[in-house]
């Protein structure tokens, strides 16, 4: 029985001196050993000998990036307004040995610098530059504390403003700044098209005066075109017929009742010619009536001229005759 004990004791010794003696390092994890209270060196990753009760194996230290989050920290900006700011950091040890004895806690010692560089940036902008100037707030936080942190074997990856708090008043007045600069931008908007259609609109009635009056001017020149050869042809076709006195005188009683319409003809003038023509149509009819066996008419064909006039005899002097009853030269307004 005593010599089962003492086996099982002598077991249970070699298994703890075999944990002791085989370390296993996981990836991206390293090792401290020190070796009577000093360093001795660094454990990578894979299996690893050590001395049992000589070597101590510190904490394995976590090589990858990693994240964390800061509480918000309350700075004040240039134009004396206190705002919240929360903070994300990135972060990975470079060198174990440096984050083990040069710092005694690396996260603590991070947030605090994080904290001060905060103020020190912040500081130096107003709110306005604050809350639209990140990405340079950014840089200059992670320059400060990557130089910082380096000599602590921890490299600054990253560093992000993850929210800018202003307090509920300066929101308020914020809010009502960006609405009246939108209330003006929709002014300026609304006064710009309501122009642009004014200048439209004039553009369009200036056109369309201009295409009116080449329209107008284009029907003018194209009546008087058509007036000039009705002419023409009329005028060509009277001289090559030859018409005598007596036809141009019909002609010219015919277009007396239009010469007398209108409420402004009151008077017209016959002309002297024209009462000699008018003696003279009298004779031919006289010597058609002859021809046919009738008889001359009385009066001779003076009077067959009045007749045709329907007036009394003709003032040859003056060159007028009083207009024909039922027709007279004067006419009521």
């Amino acid at each position: 029985m005593a010599a089962l004990i003492a086996v099982v004791v002598v077991l249970v010794f070699a298994l703890l001196l075999a944990a002791k003696t085989v370390r296993i390092i996981p990836q991206a994890r390293a090792g401290i050993v020190e070796r009577l209270g000093r360093y001795h060196r660094t454990l990578e990753p894979g299996l690893r000998i050590t001395v049992p009760f000589i070597d101590r194996l510190l904490p394995l230290l976590d090589l990858r990036e990693q994240v964390v989050s800061f509480p918000p920290n309350a700075v004040i900006t240039e134009d004396n307004v206190s705002v919240q700011i929360d903070t994300v950091l990135y972060f990975q040890i470079t060198d174990p040995k440096s984050a083990t004895y040069e710092v005694a806690n690396p996260l603590q010692a991070i947030e605090q610098l994080t904290a001060t560089t905060l103020r020190n940036v912040i500081g130096g902008l107003t709110l306005e530059q604050a809350l639209t100037s990140r990405d340079e707030i950014n840089a200059q936080l992670r320059t400060v504390l990557d130089e910082a942190t380096g000599k602590w074997g921890i490299r600054v990856s990253r560093v992000e403003l993850k929210a800018i708090d202003p307090p509920a008043t300066i929101l308020d007045a914020m809010e009502k700044q960006m609405r009246a600069e939108r209330d003006r931008r929709a002014s300026i908007l609304t006064a710009e098209g309501s122009k642009q259609s004014q200048i439209l609109t004039a553009q369009g009635e200036k056109e369309a005066a201009v295409l009116k009056a080449e329209g107008q001017k284009t029907a003018a020149v194209l009546k008087a075109e058509g007036e000039a050869k009705a002419i023409d042809t009329v005028f060509t076709a009277i001289h090559a017929g030859g018409p005598d006195r007596e036809l141009l005188t019909y002609q010219y009683l015919q277009m007396l009742p239009e010469l007398a319409k209108g409420s402004a003809n009151k008077v017209f003038v016959i002309p002297s010619e024209i009462t000699q023509g008018i003696a003279g149509l009298g004779g031919a009819v006289d010597a058609l009536r002859q021809a046919s066996g009738q008889g001359p008419v009385d009066g001779g064909g003076d009077a067959a001229g009045r007749a045709a006039l329907g007036a009394a005899p003709t003032d040859a002097a003056a060159g007028t005759a009083p207009a024909p009853q039922g027709s007279s030269a004067e006419r009521p307004a």
